[in-house]
């Protein structure tokens, strides 16, 4: 793999296209700073320009995953979290607006749309999102004391998510999803790789760096919402708890709930290629990769994970 380049200035950086590619989604794939970049969405100026521009502040907070690991679901948390004494579970603008527009990505919009936007006027704590690797997230963030939650999911779980996700664009077959994940070429890839960059970072600095399990999260919604607005420095009071504050919050940024809000049934966020937000609200199930992948298939990608993070006391079920 591709070492970090050395400086982040050149105008022309050092990118290397997909030669694997085979539809819509792989084609729009190229090799940065050690990483799979889908490109034709996320430009490779715009990622440079983060790293070059951004100014973190001790109290921001960033949401980071792997594209269809539970991002939207961990956004809509975090924004209730930490807005609960602004809004009421009536009035949020969850009702009108999708995670996505409420916790922004910083590749995806907003160093694509400015090289270097005015990001001083946004309320404390600032929230944003990103789906780079951690040795791609700008050096501020690295030497600032801000909160990182990064969320993963059953790698094959979201093989079989992103395959339906794309489908829009190119009605490719699955098997050919699971072959980049095999290579590591797919979006912001190798698996292996982003998700241990963010594993060991959260053993190392584990006040700065949370690391969520999206079936953790499924499994036991309550306790690990208790657990992030305690990670987030915005922990839930007593009365809070006795009064149901923590199960309000989680029935009302429930999958099912999420999905029924007409923002997500019928709405569309402006400048993106994706067709209505609904394509966010799929499933959500755990396991369901078991209808798509052979066991022979799980079989030979687990044998990969296992060489992969052989060491580093990284598991997955």
């Amino acid at each position: 793999m591709e070492s970090k380049e050395s400086s982040l200035e050149t105008s022309t950086p050092n990118v290397s296209p997909s030669t694997a590619a085979s539809n819509a989604y792989a084609i729009g794939l190229t090799q940065f700073q050690g990483f799979w970049i889908p490109s034709s969405r996320v430009p490779t100026s715009s990622i440079i320009s983060f790293q070059k521009y951004f100014q973190a502040l001790d109290d921001d907070i960033i949401v980071a995953s792997k594209p269809k690991a539970g991002t939207t679901w961990l956004k809509a948390l975090v924004f209730t979290i930490v807005n609960r004494h602004s809004y009421t579970l009536s009035n949020t603008p969850l009702n009108s607006a999708n995670p996505h527009q409420l916790i922004p990505f910083f590749e995806i919009k907003l160093y694509r749309e400015n090289s270097n936007p005015d990001l001083c006027k946004i309320p404390s704590p600032r929230l944003f999102s990103t789906h780079l690797p951690y040795p791609m997230l700008a050096d501020s963030i690295k030497h600032s004391n801000c909160r990182i939650i990064y969320i993963t999911r059953n790698p094959f779980d979201i093989v079989v998510s992103l395959w339906h996700f794309f489908r829009f664009m190119d009605d490719w077959p699955v098997e050919d999803c699971f072959e980049m994940f095999c290579r590591g070429e797919e979006g912001y890839g190798p698996f292996w790789d982003h998700v241990l960059g963010y594993w060991n970072m959260s053993l190392e600095k584990p006040s700065n760096v949370l690391f969520l399990r999206y079936e953790e999260l499924k499994e036991d919604p309550v306790a690990q919402t208790k657990r992030l607005a305690e990670f987030l420095g915005f922990p839930f009071s007593i009365e809070e708890e006795k009064t149901g504050v923590v199960n309000q919050i989680v029935d009302f940024c429930s999958f099912n709930n999420l999905k029924d809000l007409e923002v997500n049934k019928t709405g569309k966020m402006a400048e993106t290629i994706l067709p209505n937000n609904k394509l966010f609200f799929r499933s959500g199930k755990v396991g369901d990769y078991v209808n798509y992948l052979t066991p022979t298939a799980v079989e030979r990608f687990n044998n990969i994970l296992e060489e992969k993070l052989s060491g580093s006391g990284l598991t997955f079920k």
